[in-house]
């Protein structure tokens, strides 16, 4: 199905472009009128974009946090202490520095204090174990790590530093982030909530965030090379689970979010306001929501975790006018019984991406709202975003679009990578283009097998059509994608071989109406042995994160296997989808 929408987002000028629309670029037949495809893109420093914009609109909020507005030149000011404070204790070119962080105005002032300092930023993901974050902390050997207050985060750190794999931390209040009056009742009924750090063991490794940023505000200047030096760290299971960073550089970050302002030209700098729903410890949070309203001068209204009550009455009285977000997010917010006509209408543009989006999801969204839902497509290892449909032209539905500004993507035969496919044939999704990340850290080897020439191979499978839609159909990495977030079956499986009458294990997604995926897990038991669902999931209550712990568990007296005896998940993903197929008919 394919739709042609008008939106006032985007200018009727015509798009120069320079390269002919061939069967390499057959996107270029229908390009958007008015963005250049071939535009060449400078990548500048990640603090120069909030310098210029604290410079531009000193005086617009630039984060709203429950209440509580911080200026851009608020910000500004707080980041130059954060980074003078951070270089006093060690930091500079080459140093990581942890962010183990919710989405708060804590996160924006550390992450660009860090860069401003010339560190480079790891995000950890807060729903992580110990485990899984000191597995992360050992790879990334992060100088320090930024948390919260709050009972949380707090203990996963001092874990952290307990063990010796993080050296020292900063710990910041959050109860200060809250306006006067929510702060007082915070501090009064939620102090269960709150960890008293300096009495802790650790507390000798600890910095109060008061301490760290009682300077002049005037960090040394670094020379940042935007091309060489890596901005973020972004950890990604790649195709078997372990963790891997991403070496993104501030050029990568930069150019991502120039390409993303080139897809809306008719968004107003200064004037919009954006939803924070989106963990900026995710790649698609950190630069669609948080990089790109720095860039444009958007308020982010910013949501620690997202409860859809609180959504919606922020969405109402605060007027957001862009909302990126997961499927999940839009068909949340379409099946509560709380949406009024109109919630939604103050909204411009919704990106989704993080997972297929569905057919009725948007329709349904478009109608409630009366904006433009578009479907993207990209990868931590890409900045995130590399596809994404038009705002006006033609959207076609289960696809991921088209490449944006200055992005190639090419399918790649599966058993020769080097080898292009004719167009409607299935292949890898490889892509070139300046949001491409460095490399991955310290694993020289994992990056030269992750591409090929100049072109990331994505380990996705699919094919494009004569206009230059591409399509996914499948899956070459082992990943189940839930609520937007990689779950990796093979940490589940390795959890679950610990119970002790666990004989054989493997996981697959099932379809999840509400998450998209979610893990489900096949058990043959050892014989003799017994165990119920209940039993292995209490198991595994301090072993897996929330969104890795298996849906379901069904118990099977053999799982299907290979020639060689290898554990097969083929023949479940196409039971699953067989008697998925059966309940919609």
């Amino acid at each position: 199905m394919e739709s042609q929408r008008q939106h006032p987002l985007v200018n009727g000028a015509a798009a120069p472009r320079a390269a002919p629309a061939g069967p390499r670029f057959p996107w270029l037949k229908n390009y958007p009128a008015g963005i250049d495809w071939s535009e060449k893109f400078k990548g500048k420093s990640l603090p120069t974009l909030l310098q210029e914009t604290a410079a531009q609109f000193p005086n617009r909020a630039c984060t709203n946090f429950l209440g509580k507005e911080l200026t851009f030149a608020k910000v500004q000011q707080l980041v130059d202490c954060v980074a003078a404070g951070l270089q006093r204790r060690g930091v500079k070119e080459g140093v990581n520095v942890g962010l183990l962080l919710p989405n708060t105005p804590t996160f924006v002032i550390f992450y660009f204090g860090i860069l401003k300092a010339g560190g480079t930023v790891v995000n950890f993901n807060p729903l992580y174990t110990v485990d899984e974050l000191a597995g992360q902390a050992k790879d990334a050997q992060p100088h320090l790590v930024v948390t919260l207050d709050l009972k949380a985060l707090f203990p996963k750190v001092e874990a952290m530093l307990a063990s010796g794999v993080v050296p020292n931390a900063v710990v910041c209040s959050f109860a200060e982030l809250l306006p006067v009056v929510k702060s007082g009742l915070f501090r009064l009924f939620k102090s269960s909530d709150v960890v008293s750090w300096r009495s802790s063991p650790q507390a000798a490794k600890i910095i109060a965030y008061k301490d760290l940023i009682d300077n002049d505000g005037k960090p040394a200047p670094v020379a940042i090379d935007p091309d060489e030096d890596v901005a973020v760290l972004q950890y990604t299971g790649g195709t078997t689970g372990t963790p891997k960073g991403a070496m993104l550089t501030h050029s990568n970050l930069t150019i991502n979010v120039e390409q993303l302002r080139r897809w809306a030209p008719g968004l107003v700098s200064g004037e919009e306001q954006i939803m924070g729903i989106l963990p900026f410890f995710h790649v698609f949070g950190m630069t669609v929501v948080m990089n790109f309203a720095i860039a444009i001068g958007a308020t982010m209204i910013l949501m620690p975790r997202f409860e859809l009550q609180q959504a919606l009455k922020m969405i109402r009285s605060l007027k957001p006018t862009l909302m990126p977000g997961v499927p999940t997010l839009y068909n949340a917010l379409l099946t509560s019984p709380s949406l009024q006509k109109g919630n939604l209408s103050s909204l411009k543009f919704c990106f989704s991406g993080g997972a297929p989006l569905p057919i009725e999801v948007k329709r349904s969204f478009e109608a409630a709202s009366g904006c433009a839902l578009v479907e993207g497509y990209g990868l931590s290892e890409t900045s995130p975003v590399t596809n994404a449909n038009p705002l006006v032209g033609v959207n076609k539905s289960g696809s991921i679009g088209i490449p944006i500004p200055a992005t190639r993507l090419s399918i790649r035969s599966l058993e020769d990578p080097s080898k292009e496919l004719p167009l409607g044939e299935n292949g890898e999704l490889c892509i070139a283009g300046p949001q491409i990340m460095k490399g991955y850290w310290k694993r020289p080897k994992e990056t030269a097998d992750a591409m090929v020439g100049e072109f990331f191979r994505t380990g996705d499978v699919g094919y494009m059509d004569a206009e230059g839609y591409t399509f996914i159909v499948d899956r070459m990495k082992d990943i189940i994608i839930c609520s937007g977030f990689n779950v990796y079956p093979r940490r589940i499986e390795e959890a679950i071989y610990e119970f002790p009458a666990v004989q054989e294990v493997t996981v697959v997604g099932m379809p999840d109406s509400y998450r998209g995926e979610a893990p489900k897990a096949f058990v043959k038991l050892r014989e003799g042995m017994q165990a119920t669902q209940g039993d292995i999931l209490k198991f595994l209550e301090h072993k897996l994160s929330k969104i890795e712990m298996p849906a379901e568990i069904e118990f099977r007296d053999e799982l299907p296997k290979t020639l060689v005896g290898k554990l097969s998940k083929k023949e479940l993903r196409a039971e699953m989808k067989q008697a998925a197929n059966v309940r919609k008919s």
